[in-house]
């Protein structure tokens, strides 16, 4: 009998991207266009946007975090990025999901975001 609280070992934390969807690179840019308003780094490579799920209707599923529970703009960003992947020619709907877990962290940044901000 399995405890239902843990995930299943084997099962990643995010889910996968539908990377090999034809708009998941024009998502991925609507992203960039998205900032944290704390932060001079866009929300994709601050490693925010966890997953881009692209159905073969175009409806896109987005799960997102914030650096923090607390972050000041947490009630408005993920409308931010619904209305920046919206501008997405081909995009019939757009769902974002705001998750904890797993929590984000630093090592979730890109190379170009940890030089931006100094880390590197």
């Amino acid at each position: 009998m399995s405890d239902e609280s843990h995930p299943m070992e084997g099962v990643p934390l995010i889910q996968p991207s539908s990377v090999d969807h034809p708009l998941h690179d024009a998502c991925v840019e609507a992203c960039r266009s998205v900032f944290d308003p704390e932060i001079p780094v866009n929300i994709f490579d601050l490693g925010l946007i966890y997953t881009i799920e692209l159905s073969e209707e175009n409806d896109a599923k987005v799960v997102m975090t914030l650096t923090a529970p607390g972050c000041p703009v947490a009630g408005e960003m993920p409308g931010w990025v619904q209305e920046a992947i919206m501008g997405v020619n081909g995009i019939r709907t757009v769902d974002v999901d705001l998750v904890w877990e797993p929590p984000w962290g630093m090592d979730m940044m890109s190379d170009e975001a940890r030089l931006e901000l100094g880390f590197m």
